[in-house]
This record gives C-alpha cells, structure tokens and sequence, in this order.
C-alpha cells in the first residue's frame, strides 16, 4: 500500500489529508473517508486500509483544521471525570463545522483528486460516520456528478430544522444512498429515519436505509469499547463494497 501526506489547500487554510492506495499501475476509484467527531487517529487511518485493500484511492482529511487540528483520545473521552473537559473540547471543534464549510472543503479535496494520477477519472464514492453522516449526504447532493456512492453510518443532523438540512437535498442526488443506524441512538432524534426515507423516496432517491438490532452509536469502531458490535459493524462493511463495487467498480 502507498501512503502519502498531502496539504490541501481550501479558502479558509491547510487541510492536512492521509491518501493510501494500492501499489502498482494504473488508477483507482476515489472514496473519501469523512472523519468522526473524536478525529483523526489510527483507527480511521486502518479503515481507509481496509477500503483501499479492496481496490480504491481513499483520502481522509482532517476536518478540524480551522481550530488548530486537535485530536482526541478515545480513552480520555471514556473517563467521567477528565472526559468531560475533553468531550466539551470535542463538541467546539465539531461546533466549527457547518454543511457550507464541510462542502467547500470537499470542492477543494475534488480539486485536489482530480490531480492526482493514481485516481480514476469519474464516479467517487464517500462514507462518514457520526457528525459527517450528514456531511456525505450534503456532498451527494451538492456534488451529484461527483460522488456516485455515499455511505453514512449513525449520522447525526440528516434531519433538522436547519435551512441546510441534508435530507433537502434529496432532489438533486443522483447516485445511490446506504444509510446504517443503530437501534439506540441519543444523538439521532425518532422522527429522522422516517424524515430521510420519505424524502429520499419521494425524489426517487436509490438507497438502502438499514436499522442494526441492538447496537449503539459507534457500533462500527472496535476501540469504542462497549459500543462495538463486531457482527453489525461487519454487516456494514460487506454492505458498503457492495454499494462501491455497484457504483465504482473495483
């Protein structure tokens, strides 16, 4: 595997990005990998491993880069005490971000790939979880010629009351959904499950919309501890190089 550091240049500063893509010639479909609110960390870095062993160029870029890239430690974050001062810390940096931020960052990674000789011209996937679920919905839809695939795993704010609300940009996304919620969730509200399908629905919109039985948010990452459900994070992963083997190829 080949693993570059890049320095992406956006109207607001630096974006430092991770590429990683398989050895040899020619060129790969693109997959952006859009960080979790803990940050950028190991744990994200094997997970574009994993994505790129399948056959893909896949760029994760620190998204907290107006705030000074601050990064978490899950361990602290688990800690009653000292994880409360870092959660707060977290919830700032996350604060940072709004959808017409996280869209101009994503033109300029666009930008940014389509010099690249190692990727392939055309269809791009993307996956997020937690707080950039709602950011790989926008991107389809703000990007509907680009990103032929997107993935969004526990996302929070899909749906809101928001004038930027992602779910109302289901008109004009035109590749295909996979939307993975955990059964209990604090941070998505009842009415969002519901909300997405009837708007992805209503457009015409290809997805599939998946409730996993008795997990949590962060059911995906094995280091969440408790939160982890091996099976269903699994499922997730068979599911999503199925949507990229569909859309991409590879």
């Amino acid at each position: 595997m080949i693993e570059v550091t890049h320095q992406i240049e956006t109207p607001d500063g630096t974006m430092e990005s991770f590429s990683v893509h398989p050895e040899g010639e020619g060129a790969f479909s693109a997959v952006v990998l859009y960080m979790d609110a803990p940050g950028i960390r190991e744990e994200l870095r094997e997970f574009c491993r994993r994505i790129a062993r399948a056959g893909y160029y896949v760029l994760l870029p620190n998204m907290y880069y107006r705030p000074g890239t601050p990064e978490f430690d899950y361990q602290e974050l688990m800690k009653p005490e000292a994880g409360a001062a870092t959660m707060k810390t977290m919830f700032s940096a996350m604060a940072s971000l709004t959808n017409e931020l996280v869209m101009r960052d994503t033109r300029a990674m666009l930008d940014f790939l389509a010099t690249q000789s190692q990727v392939k011209p055309g269809a791009k996937g993307c996956i997020g979880y937690c707080m950039s679920g709602q950011y790989v919905v926008s991107a389809a839809g703000t990007f509907p010629e680009e990103f032929a695939a997107a993935a969004s795993l526990y996302g929070v704010s899909i749906v809101t009351d928001a004038p930027d609300s992602p779910h109302l940009l289901a008109g004009q996304i035109q590749g295909e959904l996979y939307l993975g919620f955990a059964e209990t969730d604090e941070y998505v509200p009842d009415n969002v499950i519901p909300d997405v399908i009837k708007a992805l629905d209503a457009n015409q919109v290809t997805h599939n919309t998946q409730v996993f039985p008795q997990t949590h948010h962060g059911f995906c990452f094995p280091e969440r501890g408790g939160a982890y459900a091996e099976a269903a994070a699994e499922k997730v992963w068979t599911d999503v190089f199925d949507l990229y083997a569909r859309t991409l190829g590879g």
